[in-house]
């Protein structure tokens, strides 16, 4: 298929991608990465290196109760080389070692971060890799706060540090174990600096680098700013807000809740409306939410963040497109219009690319793990869902399933992770591509 060209960077993504998760998969076999000594099968170590590379934090053990020490930092290194993406990583290390960038390198590195072009493409990633890690330093430290009068000074660092980069990479691993298997955060579901904290360093890795950027450079000026940032603000403003407010006066209003007074409600909701947006984190069971919300959480997972984000999905932006050319449609413009600024049709035709393939292998997921496990559909959804949109959220489904079913999600995270174009283009020839137009004709939709 790819004799005689060379590898592009859609393929340098996706083979880089499956490279660090097969050498996830052999560290965490080795007999020292679990607390019985002996390390993982093969196929519970491939689940977890998927799983943490694609940061969606899906998990078939506990973390802290399953895996040592060595075991954790693994799955952390995965997390962070996952998140911030295995080129960006590699070039890191390039710059670092005072190598020079090739054009190669930098038309890979513009595939990688989604990058409007490649002229200033190592000086953004210089960008990028320092404000990441002053960002989970900082939520490092916070959570620090709390985490050292509880566990120790030494403990309490390693779960700030832990727990600071599976937030910002948007990956859901946690090591609350000792309150409790696949715990996460419900024991502090009323913890003020845990919960906004988690909130903001999620927020922050899943509106994407190049809205950093913006943000950065034009400070508060939100008309200057790039189309695609405008796009992603205002829809992550509105993905925020608008479950916020159905969890908070629908979900937390049912008799399940009533244990939990107004300040808990309000943070809970919060904390629910943000982490869907393939975080992973959960501050309640979320076994015992409603149907409703579970479909509402479902949707935000598999909508996910942003482009050139840590986070999965097929992204703000999509949806953006989407809701953009209903306007247009309705108001009977030609084009797809937002911020005095047109769209060109390639977006269009890009954006729904996207989306059916998300949606088809969404459902086919649902629809084969409900099969194979003979469980309630929504459940098995919800599972295809988080896996896809590299959430790490379930209902309590994915340790008990079986091989089958393991390697759908496995499959449906890696996917989720590398995204969907990045595989067409990786996997798909362009030989066919003419210039040539046939016959136009008319179909009737709607």
């Amino acid at each position: 298929m790819w004799k005689g060209k060379r590898i592009t960077p859609a393929q340098i993504i996706l083979l880089g991608f499956l490279c660090i998760i097969l050498l996830g998969t052999v560290l965490l076999m080795l007999p020292f990465s679990t607390k019985n000594w002996g390390g993982a099968p093969f196929l519970d170590a491939l689940f977890t290196a998927t799983s943490a590379t694609c940061v969606t934090g899906l998990v078939l053990h506990d973390t802290m109760q399953y895996w040592s020490e060595f075991g954790q930092l693994v799955i952390l290194l995965l997390i962070q080389i996952g998140g911030m993406g295995v080129v960006t990583m590699a070039i890191a290390i390039t710059l670092f070692a005072g190598r020079k960038i090739g054009l190669k390198q930098r038309w890979v590195m513009q595939e990688s971060i989604s990058a409007p072009q490649v002229g200033g493409i190592v000086r953004l990633t210089s960008f990028i890799l320092k404000t990441a890690l002053l960002i989970e330093g900082v939520g490092a430290i916070l959570l620090a706060t709390q985490f050292c009068p509880e566990l120790g000074l030494l403990k309490g660092i390693w779960y700030g540090i832990f727990h600071s980069v599976s937030a910002f990479c948007n990956a859901g691993f946690d090591l609350m174990g000792a309150h409790g298997a696949f715990s996460s955060l419900t024991p502090y579901t009323g913890n003020l600096v845990i919960n906004f904290t988690v909130m903001l360093l999620i927020i922050l890795g899943g509106i994407g680098f190049i809205t950093w950027s913006d943000i950065w450079e034009h400070k508060l000026k939100f008309r200057t700013y790039r189309l695609q940032s405008k796009l992603i603000l205002t829809m992550t403003a509105g993905l925020l807000l608008l479950p916020f407010l159905f969890l908070f006066f629908y979900e937390f209003s049912l008799p399940q809740w009533e244990g939990m007074g107004l300040k808990e409600r309000i943070i809970a909701s919060m904390f629910q409306a943000v982490t869907p947006r393939t975080a992973g984190f959960n501050s309640v069971d979320l076994a015992k939410l409603s149907e409703p919300s579970q479909m509402i959480v479902s949707i935000l997972m598999l909508i996910g963040g942003s482009p050139g984000s840590t986070a999965g999905g097929f992204k703000t932006t999509t949806l953006a497109v989407f809701i953009l050319s209903a306007v247009a449609v309705y108001r009977k413009r030609d084009s797809v219009q937002a911020f005095g600024r047109r769209l060109t049709p390639d977006v269009l035709r890009s954006a729904v690319s996207i989306f059916f393939l998300y949606f088809v292998l969404f459902c086919m997921g649902g629809l084969s793990i409900c099969c194979i496990e003979q469980i309630p559909l929504s459940t098995a959804l919800f599972e295809a869902a988080s896996a896809i949109g590299t959430v790490g959220l379930s209902l309590g489904l994915t340790p008990g399933l079986s091989i089958p079913s393991q390697l759908i999600l496995i499959f449906l995270m890696y996917f989720g992770r590398v995204g969907g174009l990045t595989l067409i283009y990786a996997v798909m020839s362009r030989s066919g591509h003419t210039l040539a137009q046939l016959p136009q004709e008319k179909v009737t939709v709607g």
